[in-house]
Parts: C-alpha cells; sequence; structure tokens
C-alpha cells in the first residue's frame, strides 16, 4: 500500500477513528482544517511567524497533504504556495483543490513536486513551513540546502514535529510499534546530530529547538491543560513514594522540595521523560 491507500483502508475501522482525527486525517476534508485551525499547535505556530518572521506575505508549505496548513495559512491572509508530491483527494494536492474552491480562496498556489529538488527561483519565499516532512526526506542534506536556496536572506524554515531517534535500536522500536507503518512501510526518523548537521552545512542559522515535551506543536493534540494535569499527577506519584521511602523525613518541611532537587525532577522536563516516547518530535526554526 502507499500513503493513500493506507488511510483509505484504516478509515472505516473503528480502531483508528482516534488516530485518524488526531491527526486531521478524518473524511470530512472541511472538518480536519477547522480542527487544526483552531489547535494550540497551530495558534502556537502562528505566534512564532509573528515572532520571526512579522513582516512575511509569502509562505511555502513543503508536504502540504490534505492542506490543512495551507488553508489556514491562506485564512489568514498569507500568500501560500503548497508543494505536494501526492495528487490524491484524501491526502494529497486534490484534497487541497478542493479545499481551496469550498473556502473560495484565491491566494494558493499548488505544485505537485518533491523538495529536494523544486523548480522556484533562488529567494523565493519569506517563510517555508514543513510539517511532520523532513523525516521523510530521501536525501535529508538535498532537502534542506534546498529550502536554504529557495528561502529569502533572512527568511525563516519552520521545520516542525519531525521524529527524532537515538540509535538504531531505537529507530527499529520506532519503526516496529507506529501504527501504520505495517501497512505502507514509509516511516523514517533521524538522530539530532543527523538533523542539525544537515542544518549547519546548508548555513542555516539555529535559532530554536524545541524538545517533545518543550513545546505543544510537537506533543499537540495533547494539550497544554492536559499536560499540566500530568504534571500534577507525576509530582503527586512522586510525593507518595517519598511518604512510603521516608515517613520520618517527609514531615519536615521543604523535605518533598530537597527529594525534588536531589532526585533530578524539580523541574517539569525532568518529570516528563520524552525517552518513552517511541519516535518522539522535535521542531526547529531557522534562519538565512
Amino acid at each position: 500500500m502507499n500513503w493513500h491507500e493506507t488511510i483509505v483502508y484504516i478509515q472505516d475501522k473503528p480502531e483508528y477513528s482516534k488516530l485518524l482525527i488526531d491527526a486531521y486525517l478524518d473524511k470530512n476534508l472541511e472538518l480536519n482544517f477547522e480542527r487544526f485551525y483552531k489547535s494550540e499547535e497551530y495558534n502556537e505556530t502562528i505566534s512564532l511567524i509573528k515572532k520571526y518572521a512579522p513582516n512575511a506575505k509569502t509562505i511555502l508549505d513543503v508536504g502540504a497533504g490534505n492542506g490543512i496548513s495551507t488553508i489556514s495559512f491562506a485564512t489568514d491572509g498569507y500568500k501560500v504556495t503548497a508543494l505536494e508530491p501526492d495528487n490524491s483527494e484524501i491526502v494529497g494536492s486534490k484534497a487541497i483543490e478542493i479545499l481551496s474552491q469550498k473556502k473560495k480562496l484565491q491566494n494558493i498556489n499548488i505544485i505537485n513536486s518533491y523538495a529536494e529538488s523544486t523548480e522556484f527561483l533562488d529567494n523565493s519565499f519569506d517563510v517555508i513551513y514543513v510539517r511532520q516532512a523532513l523525516h521523510h526526506a530521501n536525501n535529508l542534506q538535498k532537502f534542506v540546502s534546498e529550502m536554504y536556496r529557495i528561502l529569502k536572506p533572512n527568511g525563516i524554515l519552520f521545520t516542525l514535529r519531525d521524529h527524532v531517534i537515538f540509535d538504531e535500536k531505537d529507530k527499529s522500536d520506532f519503526l516496529e510499534t507506529h501504527p501504520l507503518n505495517k501497512f505502507y512501510n514509509g516511516e523514517n526518523a533521524f538522530t539530532l546530530n543527523e538533523y542539525k548537521s544537515a542544518f549547519i552545512n546548508a548555513q542555516f542559522k539555529i535559532k530554536e529547538e524545541f524538545s517533545f515535551y518543550s513545546n505543544v506543536i510537537n506533543y499537540s493534540p495533547i494539550t497544554k491543560n492536559d499536560l499540566s494535569k500530568k504534571i500534577i499527577t507525576s509530582i503527586n506519584n512522586y510525593r507518595e513514594i517519598f511518604k512510603k521511602t521516608h515517613p520520618f523525613i517527609s514531615l519536615l518541611p521543604f523535605s518533598f522540595q530537597l527529594f525534588k532537587l536531589k532526585n533530578g525532577i524539580n523541574k517539569s522536563l525532568q518529570i516528563l521523560n520524552e525517552k518513552q516516547i517511541s519516535g518522539r518530535l522535535y521542531s526547529f526554526i531557522l534562519k538565512k
């Protein structure tokens, strides 16, 4: 199966309904867009674009898929070029055409092509947005270098939600546990060093790096409120462990705070262990 065939295959299977909703791959294209447009992930993305590229007018959406981000950017007034090699009505460029026509948007251009070799002129875009696509690169360095070439001077490249692995065993575990890879065998991941080396070799400046739990862009569809509750639950669990293992000391003022410091669990990112997340997602903000 290819990606299109995989999504068609699982769309009528109840056991995949939550996955489809979380991935914005429901049969209802408009619903996918509306949910993404209102999501914390998109809200955070727009905030970062306004922070790093406040005067941006043109956005290249690389690996645009079914158009949730393309339509969102266009709705917010940007002139958007969607780069998507698949022409499917479910997960590809035809889905973007359908949505743009329904929304009567005139500020969208759709190109069927891969990112490693585009026909865009040098210095064409203010912002390049790559969501969940860089880890699919056939040639990571060529992909990143091409983004550098077509980005305007001082332009910003957002590479968001890419799978990071620590070593080959971690990659193997990720591929085996991915719920859809068994159907289409198209998943992939790189190490942090591989991503960063590609960025640096292409002459990008890394402005920000977001680990899995450090930004809602990565851990969405989990919300910030969901994550806060998870942190509180983890802290309470540690508190109970502390009480059981140190029944008398735990009665002393500030003893639990000292316990957390000693055991390296004093901050939220220390409490949440991204190593427990298979193929954890990272995001980068890069400047030309």
